[in-house]
């Protein structure tokens, strides 16, 4: 079997004739193999080799096969297969418990030893992938920035809440307009909480269709509905152990919602189709774009859902309500998508930060990412000036240490009225925002109120 081939295998077993047959065979196999009949011979090997694949026998002549697990002499890296005689199963799931992968009940068939390789290193190749996933999530942080200050504080809380339980996780409600990057929030939750190792599920629950959204969930048993010919496992099942995140989660239906409760506060489900129910550990983080108190006013939403997911709830602002992070988020999204697009990074003119901070951004971060790109790949020049945005003055942006006022500027010998002046920026401002009050008031770094304050003092005047 050629995906043995190169792999460092080593053989702890002390039947001299069984330990000589599967050396023959993993070497045809194309494995390198290294063979011991004692705990200790194991110990020395493993001591000056590193090896792919461990095959362990259970009882040894100077101890316990597992005793290898316990003790850590296995690095964590190494896929174990434990083999032992029938009436010590036992052994064998103590050792799976330590964290081995696969065992073996001897006499087995030499066809059997081949898959059940496959199979840890299979199961290798995911906990790497796993540990890769972790390790890209710890060195890409999420973008909070000074608007998001809070909500970053709050997230911090809810994970050192995290690692003091023991127990079930409680679940996440993420709300947040569509495109604010509740999907990114929610894998940066479980890439930095206890859960990291294991799986996250992702599902859209928008996206699945009504007649089928309970199997996909909770699965389905044989002879279930027309077309269930086997048994299914559900996508909570999947995530046992792990995190599973329903995006969208108001568009399933109301009696779907009440089985999520039931998993939410039980940890059990039920198959469709099934007698019995089955225990499941899941850390649950629910997303949703719509208000839930209005959903459940009007009954479209289960009250006693929306209080079970209240415990943790993050609420993400708009990407409009975010200020002069705007700016910073959008050079920081720039730099990946050159990288991304193999091109040389290019800077923000100051044109181009004016019309990022007078824009509303309905479709939120989602949005800026689409104009960036579009920019980056169709814009010609040294600089990023989003001139697909709309006509904005070129010029020094308020937030210009260099000045905003032309060079030489002096006050006029007679004077001038500074409230005047005042409303012909707020003007100003709201012109160039195209008549947005609130990106006016983030281009003169004052609450929209402010604004509205001068807009009708001017009507006042003018009455």
């Amino acid at each position: 079997m050629s995906s043995l081939a190169g792999l460092a295998i080593l053989l702890v077993e002390d039947d001299v004739m069984l330990r000589k047959r599967l050396g023959v065979q993993l070497t045809r196999l194309g494995a390198a193999v290294a063979a011991a009949e004692t705990v200790q011979g194991a110990r020395q090997l493993l001591a000056g080799q590193d090896f792919d694949l461990a095959l362990l026998d259970v009882n040894l002549p100077d101890g316990l096969g597992p005793d290898l697990l316990r003790d850590q002499v296995i690095p964590a890296n190494t896929g174990v297969i434990v083999m032992t005689a029938h009436g010590g199963v036992a052994g064998a799931v103590e050792a799976m418990r330590l964290g081995a992968r696969e065992y073996l009940v001897k006499p087995f068939d030499a066809e059997e030893l081949p898959l059940v390789l496959e199979r840890a290193r299979r199961g290798r190749q995911a906990a790497r992938v796993v540990e890769h996933r972790r390790a890209d999530a710890e060195k890409a942080p999420l973008f909070f920035g000074t608007a998001l200050a809070g909500l970053e504080q709050h997230l911090h809380k809810i994970l050192a809440a995290d690692r003091r339980m023991h127990g079930p996780l409680p679940p996440v409600l993420i709300q947040g307009e569509t495109g604010t990057g509740k999907t990114t929030l929610a894998r940066w939750l479980h890439g930095h909480g206890p859960r990291a190792d294991r799986e996250l599920v992702e599902v859209n629950c928008s996206a699945l269709p009504e007649s089928l959204a309970e199997s996909e969930l909770f699965g389905h048993e044989r002879g279930a509905f027309t077309d269930a010919r086997t048994a299914r496992m559900g996508l909570f099942e999947a995530a046992n152990g792990g995190t599973l995140f329903l995006d969208e989660l108001p568009s399933l239906a109301l009696p779907l919602q009440a089985k999520v409760l039931t998993a939410l506060e039980d940890g059990k489900i039920r198959r469709v189709g099934a007698s019995k129910t089955m225990p499941v550990d899941v850390r649950t983080i629910a997303a949703t774009s719509r208000d839930l108190r209005e959903m459940v006013a009007r009954r479209e939403f289960r009250e006693d859902l929306q209080h079970r997911l209240d415990l943790y709830r993050v609420d993400i602002p708009p990407l409009r309500e975010r200020g002069a992070d705007i700016v910073t988020l959008a050079e920081l999204l720039a730099g990946k998508l050159c990288q991304k697009h193999g091109l040389a990074p290019r800077p923000i003119s100051r044109e181009g930060r004016q019309r990022l901070l007078a824009g509303a951004w309905p479709g939120n971060v989602r949005e800026l990412a689409h104009e960036l790109e579009r920019a980056i790949v169709f814009e010609e020049g040294a600089e990023l000036h989003f001139a697909q945005l709309g006509g904005v003055a070129a010029g020094p942006t308020p937030t210009d240490d260099s000045g905003w006022l032309s060079p030489g500027f002096q006050f006029p010998s007679q004077g001038f009225m500074l409230d005047e002046a005042i409303n012909r920026m707020v003007h100003l401002a709201v012109e160039q925002a195209g008549g947005n009050i609130s990106a006016a008031g983030r281009l003169l770094g004052v609450p929209h109120d402010f604004i509205r304050y001068r807009l009708g003092r001017k009507k006042k005047k003018c009455s």
